[in-house]
């Protein structure tokens, strides 16, 4: 039997389980989730920079109790001199994806811990109080984990050479052992400052002036003058009425508007038993149609030719599900996209509930390592293109994002807030934990633990079948093969379907969280 964490007093999941402690910590010293949710991200890009980082990007969807979700938008905007024109002019096709050309955007996700503690009036704890448990672990040193000796060494090759990369996260130029222990002293200076100095000294401060000048050094497009004009937002979720009740996500230029449209097909499906052939193949189905809008028309909100949230109608919902063949496939790839990235939940005795995201892109991002901060430089900006389009590369401009943390209000009065790291996988793993639990009855851990699959492409494999880890039912498997189901089977519990959470506050105030075997994480309540 699979148990999900339970409690009445806080509930906090991360994929690496330093960084639950750390939320735990602060929810168990009286702070709020939103409070857990600053230390826990501080801490997650300490001990597992493989994935996310102060460098990248972060999104928030915030529910208090009795008020509408809001949403904290960090998606970082291009520098002032990255140009389509100056990047053909160097010679590329398409943004790099590593190296100081692929360092051109200002990093969203430190602003946006500001804007979610300017957003808490129960904040009582100090700035610095949140990210001690960080800084201590950055400079006294972590001990590298499995998925980041494991990353670190398959990405050898591309990485190695990148400026600052190997004086941080290699050992003698080579890719460290899981235990070894990696010290972050630069990183630690920069967390203590922020905390001294307050967040936007990440902007406008000391840290952006050395950021800035060194980035400049190596031949990034960054400057101070980016950093300093740099501020994240606060946004109005997307929304979607179901029969489970509303869905929140988060707006363009995130793929939020996918997950959504993949679960409003759904709904209408009538799909009566879970992991049947109906139920994974309704789901694969209903993401070819919403990836065909993601890959064609979502980018800048401000570029973008119509608002992501019309394809949220009654009409047009019920269009793409009639379109789906229960029976057959349709045909398949579009153009994919990569990504890495964690996610994170929390809730509160009071009811406030937090889903948090937060990445660089590919793993360890651009690779760029700024020496004197600490800082790694997300690769977000590999989601523009260098062609007329709503991906144009332009000064200030935000690209596409495979980001979108998820919250649910069910009818029956639970909150839900889930969500996953993946990339092209994060809708497909949402609609599989969420119709699960929602509609189909598993307990919370039981579907993040089910097996999943994945339809497009992932970390350095170019194909894009319809993958499926071993563990299904080998007649459901046949069954899609038949149905032109493009199948590939891989192992049990595969690092490419991302690492799920979710957590629940429950109408009796319980509060239940778990995490996902395919990390290092833990989900913790008590």
């Amino acid at each position: 039997m699979l148990h999900s964490a339970l409690g009445h007093n806080g509930v906090v999941t991360a994929p690496h389980r330093i960084a639950a402690l750390a939320g735990r910590d602060v929810l168990a010293a009286g702070g709020t989730a939103i409070e857990a949710m600053v230390a826990a991200a501080a801490m997650v890009a300490v001990v597992y920079p493989q994935m996310n980082g102060i460098g990248g990007d972060a999104f928030w969807l915030i529910q208090r109790k009795g008020e509408a979700p809001i949403g904290i938008s960090g998606a970082g905007r291009a520098a002032g001199l990255a140009t389509a024109e100056s990047y053909k002019a160097k010679g590329y096709s398409t943004i790099p994806v590593r190296g100081p050309d692929a360092a051109l955007l200002v990093p969203g996700a430190v602003d946006t811990w500001q804007l979610a503690l300017k957003a808490d009036p129960g904040n009582r704890m100090p700035l610095a109080a949140l990210l001690a448990p960080a800084i201590a672990y950055a400079r006294n040193g972590i001990a590298v984990s499995q998925s980041q000796a494991k990353l670190a060494k398959s990405r050898l090759d591309e990485l190695k050479d990148v400026p600052g990369f190997a004086d941080i996260y290699l050992v003698n130029g080579e890719a460290p052992a899981p235990g070894h222990r990696l010290l972050q002293t630069a990183l630690g200076a920069t967390l203590e400052s922020l905390g001294e100095n307050g967040l936007r000294s990440f902007y406008e401060g000391d840290i952006a002036r050395e950021n800035g000048r060194w980035l400049a050094s190596i031949g990034s497009p960054l400057r101070y003058e980016d950093f300093a004009g740099y501020h994240a937002e606060r946004v109005t979720p997307l929304r979607l009425e179901t029969s489970w009740g509303t869905l929140y996500n988060m707006i363009a230029p995130t793929q939020g508007i996918a997950s959504l449209m993949m679960l409003g097909q759904f709904d209408r499906l009538g799909v009566a038993e879970g992991e049947s052939f109906a139920h994974i193949h309704g789901l694969v189905e209903a993401t070819k149609h919403a990836y065909r809008y993601r890959n064609r028309h979502l980018g800048d909100p401000d570029t973008m030719a119509a608002p992501a949230a019309d394809q949220l109608t009654a009409e047009n919902l019920d269009r793409l599900a009639a379109a789906i063949d229960p029976a057959r496939a349709a045909e398949w790839p579009d153009p994919p996209v990569d990504g890495d990235t964690i996610w994170m939940g929390a809730a509160d005795s009071s009811g406030t509930v937090v889903s948090f995201i937060q990445s660089l892109f590919w793993e360890f991002g651009s690779g760029v390592v700024a020496p004197a901060t600490g800082v790694t430089f997300e690769n977000r900006g590999a989601g523009f293109s260098l062609d007329p389009g709503p991906n144009q590369l332009a000064p200030g401009k935000r690209p596409f994002h495979t980001l979108n943390p998820a919250l649910a209000n069910l009818k029956d009065g639970r909150v839900l807030s889930y969500g996953n790291m993946g990339g092209e996988g994060q809708p497909q793993t949402q609609g599989a934990v969420f119709t699960r639990y929602v509609q189909f009855g598993q307990g919370l851990q039981a579907a993040i633990t089910a097996p999943r699959w994945l339809l497009g492409k992932t970390w350095g494999d170019v194909n894009t079948r319809l993958k499926l880890e071993d563990r299904f039912d080998p007649a459901l498997i046949a069954t899609l093969q038949a149905a032109g189901h493009d199948v590939q089977l891989v192992g049990p519990f595969e690092d490419m379907m991302g690492h799920a959470g979710a957590v629940v506050v429950h109408p009796d105030g319980l509060l239940e969280g778990a995490t996902d075997p395919r990390s290092d994480g833990a989900a913790i309540a008590f």
